[in-house]
């Protein structure tokens, strides 16, 4: 039985992926390590609790004495764990180079010291930064714009380096946004699609005309694995689904799955350092015979549907910190946008 560890698998992309890996490969054994810290949720893994073949430990990547009682005898580590937020990596960018470079750091050793046999280190498109026309391939430079991707950008080039010095098997996966069940709603599909849902403003930056690749979450699990299982180690391997839409399209295809109020759509102030447009070349997780199944029109009505249908499971994270988050973040920009529209 292959021993499985999972960091960060208590949140969105990370119990996406345990659920993937539960209900189409067996013999494995799977840990998920998780620190639970506001976008890690417990509800995401309680169907998995009672099962034999899955364990839950709560605890940070940064505490090695931890990782070195886990390690042991892992076949293979998917770190997913990590602070992924532009909004709240400009707000307050230190707990993002804390998990995201030093935890990354302290995983790798450890994963080295104790002879973990394959690494799969969980990135972003957003570490190349912008693109006008074509698309990013994996051997381009990184030119990350935020504190986050910053951040993903200092892990990447550590992976790099063990990989380099110590001969590490590990990869590197960069997806595209991903969407799905069980999305934070700081996210901006959820926040439009609770937003809509609560009759709420929907606070879109800038023109909206911000491009984004946008893959269905199990379409990205199911890249991860293959890259995991038989991606070369050293290597680095882009998933996108060449879904490209403009944020304002989105916002417009929520409302009209929903049916809220055209007039919810507001255009706020832009965020700092916001890119203009991403986009991934994926041939060559495509040549290791991955392809996208959801069609991005599919896979937001099922997002929709999930949220519609899943109200007891966002509507606590909504509340408490969330709001103060929230107020902070978008209450003067959309305040500024009222008053705009007033002016007219």
């Amino acid at each position: 039985m292959r021993k499985v560890l999972i960091t960060g698998g208590a949140g969105f992309i990370g119990s996406n992926f345990v659920r993937f890996l539960l209900s189409s490969r067996s013999a494995l054994q799977i840990t998920v390590l998780d620190k639970l810290t506001y976008a890690g949720n417990l509800d995401n893994l309680r169907e998995f609790m009672r099962r034999k073949d899955f364990r839950f430990v709560r605890g940070d990547i940064c505490n090695a004495r931890l990782l070195e009682e886990l390690l042991p005898g892992t076949d293979i580590v998917y770190n997913f764990a990590a602070e992924t937020h532009v909004d709240r990596s400009i707000l307050e960018a230190g707990s993002f180079v804390k998990t995201d470079v030093l935890g990354t750091y302290t995983l790798l050793r450890c994963a080295l010291k104790t002879g973990v046999r394959r690494f799969v280190q969980i990135s972003t498109d957003e570490v190349y930064g912008s693109i006008a026309q074509g698309s990013f391939r994996e051997g381009d430079a990184i030119e990350p714009n935020s504190p986050y991707s910053a951040s993903k950008s200092g892990a990447d080039l550590l992976v790099r380096s063990f990989c380099v010095t110590y001969g590490f098997p590990a990869v590197i996966t960069r997806s595209s946004n991903n969407y799905g069940p069980f999305q934070h709603p700081e996210k901006f599909i959820p926040l439009f699609i609770t937003n809509a849902i609560e009759k709420r403003p929907l606070p879109l930056y800038g023109d909206g005309r911000n491009v984004r690749d946008w893959i269905y979450v199990e379409d990205n699990c199911r890249a991860i694995e293959l890259a995991g299982r038989k991606g070369t180690p050293g290597e680095i391997y882009n998933i996108g689904a060449g879904e490209e839409r403009r944020n304002v399209e989105i916002a417009r295809k929520i409302i009209e799955l929903t049916g809220a109020d055209e007039a919810l759509l507001t255009f706020v102030s832009d965020r700092p350092g916001h890119d203009r447009r991403y986009s991934l070349d994926a041939r060559k997780i495509r040549s290791l015979g991955w392809r996208p199944r959801v069609g991005f029109d599919d896979g937001l009505a099922a997002t929709v549907r999930w949220y519609e249908d899943n109200e007891l499971w966002w509507r606590p994270i909504k509340g408490g910190s969330f709001k103060r988050y929230y107020a902070k973040l978008y209450r003067g920009r959309i305040a500024e946008a009222s008053q705009r529209k007033e002016k007219r």
